[in-house]
């Protein structure tokens, strides 16, 4: 135990100093992670041996990440980019196939490995997809919706083939090919059911019982995610499948802002020890000559992958720079691809060099695409005129997401603490005609301005990640009411780094304080029991006045 503990230690220090460094030399830390994996790993000088330890890690990392992308994804959002979503994953999917089915035919493969490196080829990498967009802070823009949406439809997939390939690879078996597929159909139509059974039934009287502490709502969310995602696996879909239901099944409850804020800085710790298993579970001792092979096929993905994703999403209706936004998250294969080869190999229908192959397109598309993401902006600058036969003379589906995000509320005021002045003030200033929005980490208290029809948002006014998730335009002013000193101080600080232009009103309640507010950059500081006080002598001494006026003409 303690050797593996040292080990850990010595993990996270050199990714400390690997990513520090990396950062310096403005490389992406997704392949800083990858190297560090390879230096620590077998291949390189061998410093890990808890392999089983980090791997549980990264399972748990992903289950996280696919929790966290169902807590995202509503249902307006599937009814709105479900077409899109299905069609150019799907799209992708046969291009790839048939396309690349026949380039490696050209290159001398066998048919039989042609056909699994094809399918290994549209496998694209989602974990690293949704990281890198999240990074950006584009998982909730138009091109990061339908790239979600697409890879999403890509895991389906990947789980399809897989259990066709489980059942295919069963020895002295004699499931015949229809029982395979009732089968399947059968285990989709059992979870669809008991997913409705759950969001209808059991979270909402689970959920608010839950959300009376943050620390024990986070422990509930980290429950159902890794708990179903057990579920996934054991029933022959995959984790990352059940942590995505987790997540949707939470998806319509008023508490998701708040679990994805206090999820978050989980979720990249422990990726870390993802892409770190990735990188030490390379075997460069199996790559063999197939480097020109890989150097062909690799640019297939780079380029072809995100060509065909334009070309659909062109046709559907997208502008030519949501399409090829969206188009860059497909430029690489995933670590499935190579899981998915070698279920071939231990079948006894592919070699060891298709392994080979597929490890080495993986390493340079994984590796290229990353900088093509990250560099997204100046890339569609430099191509952008070589893309207009990709857009439509009038992009009308994107048109339309455009009026329907017009259409959202965007509030007036947002007010951060309903208790009892903040709710007597969101209700005035609601009654004034302003739109109004409170947010609070009481589920009781949210629940009841709910009720009286303040749309509020639970969560914790100090969380820099649940601020992220607000309607904050430039024209909304900002009123906190919270009692506490340094969590307002940290409110303007997050509000002044992210949301410079934003309008910030603080209630306080002490005026020894009002000058180190305004430097952080309150707007307006406003004194409750001062304003009591000045009102009380203005009323005392009117009724004085009036009570004497009234003496004196008796």
């Amino acid at each position: 135990m303690p050797e593996i503990y040292a080990e850990f230690a010595l993990i996270l220090i050199i990714a400390a100093i690997a990513g520090a460094l990396g950062l310096k030399l403005k490389q992406p830390l997704i392949i800083t992670y990858i190297v560090v994996g390879i230096l620590v790993g077998p291949a390189a000088f061998g410093f890990v041996s808890a392999h089983s330890q980090i791997e549980l890690l990264a399972q748990i990392g992903i289950t996280v990440l696919l929790f966290l992308v169902g807590l995202k994804l509503d249902l307006k959002q599937v009814r709105q980019l479900g077409p899109v979503a299905l069609a150019t994953g799907l799209g992708q999917l046969t291009f790839t196939i048939i396309i690349g089915f026949a380039l490696i035919l050209l290159l001398g493969k066998p048919p039989v490995e042609a056909l699994y490196v094809a399918v290994a080829l549209t496998f694209s990498s989602t974990i690293i997809i949704i990281k890198l967009l999240s990074d950006k802070r584009e998982l909730d823009s138009l091109h990061g919706r339908i790239a979600v949406g697409f890879l999403i439809v890509q895991d389906l997939a990947v789980v399809i083939a897989m259990m066709v390939m489980s059942a295919l690879g069963m020895e002295h078996t004699t499931t015949s090919d229809a029982m395979v597929v009732g089968l399947l159909i059968l285990k989709v139509l059992t979870a669809a059911v008991c997913m409705y059974v759950l969001i209808k039934w059991v979270l909402p009287q689970v959920i608010g019982a839950m959300a009376r502490s943050q620390e024990l709502l986070l422990v509930f969310a980290m429950a159902l995610g890794t708990g179903l995602a057990a579920v996934g696996e054991w029933a022959g879909f995959s984790k990352e499948a059940g942590a995505f239901l987790a997540g949707f099944a939470l998806a319509s409850s008023g508490y998701r802002d708040a679990i994805n804020a206090r999820l978050s800085g989980i979720k990249d710790f422990l990726l870390l020890f993802f892409f770190i298993h990735l990188g030490s579970q390379l075997d460069f001792t199996i790559l063999g000559d197939e480097l020109f092979s890989s150097a062909i096929l690799s640019a297939f993905v780079l380029i072809g992958n995100p060509l065909i994703v334009l070309a659909i999403m062109g046709y559907m209706g997208y502008r030519k720079r949501t399409g090829f936004m969206a188009g860059l998250t497909v430029a690489q294969i995933s670590e499935f691809s190579i899981i998915f080869i070698a279920m071939g190999i231990s079948m006894g229908h592919v070699g060891q060099s298709a392994l080979g192959l597929t490890t080495l397109v993986g390493l340079i598309t994984i590796a290229l695409s990353t900088y093509m993401i990250l560099y997204s902006q100046k890339l569609y600058s430099v191509l952008s005129p070589l893309l207009s036969p990709f857009e439509r003379h009038n992009p009308y589906r994107e048109l339309a997401v455009e009026q329907d995000s017009d259409n959202e509320i965007r509030p007036d005021v947002i007010v951060f603490g309903l208790g009892r002045y903040g709710t007597r003030l969101a209700h005035g200033l609601k009654h004034a005609g302003l739109k109004v929005v409170g947010v609070d980490f009481d589920p009781q208290t949210a629940q009841a301005n709910r009720r009286h029809g303040i749309p509020v948002h639970y969560g914790d006014g100090a969380d820099e990640e649940f601020i992220e998730t607000l309607p904050l335009h430039p024209e909304t002013w900002v009123i906190s009411t919270l009692p506490d000193l340094e969590a307002n101080m940290n409110l303007l600080r997050i509000l002044h780094k992210h949301y410079p232009q934003e309008q910030v009103a603080i209630v306080a309640r002490d005026e020894h304080y009002r000058h180190l507010l305004e430097q952080l950059g309150a707007t307006k500081v406003f004194f409750p029991i001062n304003d009591a006080v000045d009102y009380t002598i203005e009323s005392m001494t009117q009724l004085i006045h009036a009570k004497a006026c009234a003496t004196q003409t008796q």
